[in-house]
């Protein structure tokens, strides 16, 4: 497939369509106000990405609850406080002629206790000492993801995407290992992700017919089977009850190593489902034009830039003007970030990835 591919509009079962498949993908970036309001190093990088020729531009994790706070600085959008920075962001991806995502975020068990976070385990088994939510605290939960939704609509974005990877709340109670209620919110897949999709649910009735909802989806780690989530994601499609799929792959070409779908590559197991009008992308090493060529031949309906979009802000219109672009090789300096436009707080938190600045780097 050609790289000018990239560059055709994709429509949505709900909303506007995408302007291309390039959607940014959700950034997590430590530079908020601690109390969760974007800061003006928010704002600024936003205006940077607005301007940079993406489809779609999601916010970092934005956590619905001031309990399930993961990070330090993290973005919020459990308070109308939070309204008139939000609003801000969502007309300055909108002015940029792109679509607007709130990605929607609790950590669950893994809310940072040292931020004034409430570690909200599935299992009484998971941390010592801690129990499990009741019924009633996993009905606030849901409440609360589809309260930020509709903060979201009301600051102008054009949608949000529930957080459902990495172990977070909602890919929590969907693990057989982290998961081991006796309520209508464990034991067999259905029950196990019913917070998930009351979640989806309960945005689809709050918001309006036009506003887009995403999920996002990994599939390693945190005891969660591949089988399985073939099986739900199977069935959300079939009720296309989302507008669109975000796979957070490690790698996008990696293989399957064990189980019913050996030798595959993990995303051929979900694009060869059939998926009615749910459109599928992935993330996960897309550091050139060419890969995100061949990633529309291989059954996706768009590329999320992550890694690629901290290196260069403008990969969309550089992927447009050189089908042969590759981002820069890892890993890079810090001052190679700043000169780029990343804020202090934004390139101490690359720190922490591995191989991604130089150590050492001032």
């Amino acid at each position: 497939m050609s790289i000018s591919s990239l560059f055709e509009p994709l429509a949505f079962l709900h909303g506007p369509p995408m302007r291309n498949r390039f959607m940014l993908a959700p950034l997590t970036n430590q530079q908020s106000e601690p109390d969760g309001v974007a800061s003006e190093f928010d704002q600024d990088w936003i205006r940077q990405v607005a301007q940079s020729g993406y489809g779609l531009v999601h916010t970092c994790a934005t956590n619905v609850e001031a309990s399930g706070i993961a990070f330090a600085r993290q973005l919020g959008i459990h308070s109308d406080d939070q309204l008139p920075g939000l609003t801000e962001i969502a007309a300055s991806i909108r002015g940029g002629g792109a679509l607007s995502s709130v990605q929607l975020h609790h950590a669950g068990h893994r809310a940072n206790l040292r931020l004034g976070g409430v570690p909200s385990p599935a299992s009484g088994r998971t941390i010592p000492g801690i129990a499990a939510l009741t019924t009633e605290q996993v009905e606030r939960i849901r409440d609360s993801f589809i309260a930020a939704a509709k903060r979201a609509e009301r600051a102008g974005f054009d949608g949000v995407a529930p957080h459902g990877a990495f172990g977070w709340i909602l890919s929590e109670f969907m693990s057989p290992l982290l998961n081991d209620r006796t309520d209508k919110y464990g034991g067999n897949l259905e029950n196990r992700a019913r917070l998930t999709i009351e979640v989806i649910d309960g945005i689809r009735r709050a918001c309006g017919p036009d506003f887009q909802i995403g999920w996002r989806l990994s599939i390693e780690r945190y005891g969660l089977l591949l089988e399985e989530l073939r099986e739900i994601v199977a069935e959300i499609f079939q009720r296309e009850l989302i507008d669109y799929l975000d796979l957070a792959l490690w790698d996008s070409a990696q293989i399957v190593g064990t189980g019913t779908f050996r030798g595959k590559t993990m995303l051929s197991v979900f694009t060869d489902l059939p998926r009615r009008g749910v459109r599928v992308g992935t993330a996960g090493k897309i550091m050139s034009a060419q890969r995100c060529a061949q990633l529309l031949e291989e059954g996706c309906d768009f590329v999320l830039i992550g890694r690629a979009g901290i290196l260069e802000r403008d990969f969309p219109l550089r992927v447009k003007a050189n089908p042969l672009h590759e981002s820069p090789a890892l890993p890079v300096t810090a001052d190679f970030l700043r000169q780029g436009g990343l804020s202090e707080r934004f390139i101490n938190h690359m720190r922490g990835w591995e191989s991604f600045v130089q150590p050492g780097s001032p």
